[in-house]
């Protein structure tokens, strides 16, 4: 009883709110200034000079940001329906089969993206896709689209991974002793209920698409500009709060979709 009263609670550490409330104004400030001075009046990146959606306006109807941001998407797109589905055969395989050798091995290979540098990642598919260039002299999209599946596939992994351990087996044996075959076992009984684990690993790997900058600035070719990668350019160049708009726009899109993400999977 004397134990339970005297529990480890580290909310009433000396210093715990202090320290939490800090990490918070660190990583959120930077964010609320850029979004702030978007509305900026003047050119100025530092300097307030009233309030004006002037840059959003110039945004909007700059090309080479629309281009952009439309190509955004549809990689995002693309890549988050592949690394969905390849993640949804991963999981499904992983957790509705007997354990086996090299099981480990197998959950380690495919979180992989998630511990290695994106850098050392970026590399590596820079150098396996210029010897394909080299063979066979095509320099697409193809290649983008690979580079984001592949290291999206741990992201949309995890949260289908979870829902399929924490479904309860009855409906699937029952469907099973009802003479269901395994396809549609898996039609009727297993994909409705996993369908919250696939929409939030979808989510999650659409946001990660989107905002790849590393991995997408050493493996585009010309002309394959992404708004995360444009905005690099224009950082280089000379930067105006214009920048700060096109900032803003892409981070609501993905604060929309991580707050449905986890509010699905509170929900479910």
């Amino acid at each position: 009883m004397a134990a339970s009263q005297h529990a480890f609670d580290l909310k009433a550490q000396p210093g715990f709110s202090i320290i939490a409330r800090s990490a918070i104004v660190a990583l959120y400030l930077p964010i609320l200034i850029l979004v702030v001075f978007a509305f900026n009046a003047t050119s100025s990146l530092g300097v307030w000079g009233g309030f004006s959606f002037d840059w959003f306006v110039k945004a909007w109807h700059n090309d080479l940001i629309i281009n952009a941001a439309l190509f955004s998407l549809f990689l995002a797109t693309v890549a988050g329906v592949l690394a969905t589905v390849m993640a949804t055969m991963a999981a499904i395989a992983m957790t509705r089969t007997d354990a086996y050798r090299g099981q480990l091995v197998s959950y380690a290979l495919i979180n992989q993206p998630l511990i290695v540098p994106e850098i050392v990642t970026a590399i590596s598919l820079l150098i396996v896709f210029a010897a394909v260039k080299s063979a066979t002299g095509y320099s697409g999209t193809g290649y983008l689209v690979l580079a984001h599946t592949a290291f999206c596939i741990p992201f949309a992994y995890l949260p289908i991974r979870a829902r399929l351990e924490g479904m309860d087996l009855t409906l699937e044996t029952a469907a099973a002793d009802l003479y269901a075959d395994p396809w549609k076992a898996f039609l009727h009984v297993t994909l409705p209920r996993l369908a919250p684990g696939i929409v939030a690993g979808f989510m999650l790997a659409f946001v990660i698409s989107l905002d790849d900058v590393v991995i997408t600035d050493l493996v585009k070719s010309g002309g394959q500009e992404t708004l995360p990668t444009y905005m690099l350019g224009q950082i280089r160049r000379d930067m105006t709060p214009e920048v700060n708009a096109a900032a803003t726009m892409l981070l609501v899109p993905s604060i929309l979709l991580v707050t449905a993400v986890h509010l699905i999977n509170r929900k479910k």
